[in-house]
């Protein structure tokens, strides 16, 4: 989809924290239940103590499709918003405060390079039956061509259940655009190495792979990864639980496989904020997630030691952290002239498909 950027002016330019955190709630107060402000968990906190709603990309899928609000403000990145306009009704209008904040990883799978192998794949599978499961992290075309051939999206609280929908339906899933996700959601399926295929979308030929390779895999996985996630290594690990012995390490499913077999668990960012909250007070707690909601967490259980896992590196998601409390009081006092986030009935018809899909499958 296009993305166009806004130019703010200087009076939000130029304003203070503490007056544009005044301006938003003035606004938000005078706009009521006529506004829903959605933030995910990694914004920045300034950002995220603002907010209506707060979740996962699973879960404020979830709200928006729920929610009657006439304007919905979606503090997260692009893909986020798109999924908004698209499960929500038609007098509802979705805003993302700052256009600019995109998903690297949804961009590494582009409509093109999707199209262009499933054509070749279903040429050298010939009757074989592939079930598409993309991520939700991916652009809203993508997401319609998974519901008009008949699979899902997921969410990483999901990606086990979708698989489990997608192997009822077929013999095979062909899953984009994370391979770290779907090498570790293979796995907690068990799914033997030699059946695991990665399709490398920038090689030509069969993406990488030989005919039979294809033919003995039942998950064939698209080469993207969030660059965050992949910030964390094994040494990480090692190195924490020497500085900290009896620490707990819990990380996102979208790290490398061996950084999440080395954890004492992996979930989705909610399983995370789930896992630190019922932990009890004294508990040593490394997180592999991105920093703005590590740090928030820390700040929230001051009865609990909490860390970054990497240390000195800094995981920061900066697509979150591109929206500001200068694009959020912007955006709120000029909804009728901010640009809109809006999916194109063509394209927004057959991803609603793969979207209720997952909100269905997830339950």
């Amino acid at each position: 989809m296009p993305v166009t950027f806004n130019i703010i002016p200087d009076e939000y330019r130029l304003a203070t924290d503490a007056d544009l955190t005044e301006r938003i709630l003035s606004r938000k107060s005078e706009l009521g239940d006529k506004l829903v402000v959605l933030t995910h968990h990694y914004q920045r906190k300034e950002i995220f103590a603002l907010g209506d709603c707060a979740g996962d990309s699973y879960a404020l899928a979830k709200t928006a499709s729920q929610h009657g609000a006439e304007h919905i403000v979606f503090c997260g990145v692009h893909f986020m918003a798109e999924s908004a306009d698209i499960l929500t009704k038609r007098y509802q209008k979705v805003y993302l405060p700052n256009p600019l904040a995109g998903c690297p990883m949804a961009d590494m799978a582009g409509i093109g390079d999707v199209l262009h192998a499933w054509d070749i794949l279903t040429n050298a599978l010939p009757g074989a039956k592939i079930i598409p499961i993309s991520y939700v992290n991916s652009t809203a075309d993508v997401k319609a061509f998974v519901g008009k051939n008949g699979g899902t999206t997921c969410t990483s609280s999901s990606a086990v259940k979708a698989f489990e929908w997608g192997f009822k339906r077929g013999e095979k899933i062909f899953f984009f655009p994370d391979e770290h996700l779907g090498t570790n959601t293979s796995n907690k399926h068990g799914i033997p190495k030699d059946q695991i295929a990665i399709w490398d979308y920038a090689d030509p030929k069969l993406g990488g792979n030989s005919v039979d390779d294809l033919k003995r895999a039942r998950a064939i996985l698209w080469k993207g990864y969030c660059h965050v996630h992949t910030t964390f290594r094994t040494e990480h690990i090692e190195q924490t639980r020497k500085r900290y012995p009896g620490v707990k390490i819990v990380v996102h499913p979208e790290c490398p496989e061996a950084v999440v077999n080395a954890a004492d668990a992996d979930g989705s960012t909610s399983y995370i904020v789930d896992y630190v909250t019922k932990a009890p007070p004294g508990s040593v707690i490394a997180i592999g997630t991105e920093i703005n909601l590590v740090d928030r967490l820390a700040h929230t259980f001051p009865d609990k030691q909490i860390y970054e896992l990497s240390g000195n590196t800094c995981a920061m998601c900066v697509n979150m952290y591109r929206t500001t409390l200068n694009d959020l009081a912007w955006c709120l006092e000029n909804l009728e002239s901010v640009p809109k986030i809006e999916v194109p009935e063509e394209i927004a018809r057959d991803a609603r498909i793969a979207l209720e899909r997952m909100l269905e499958i997830q339950g």
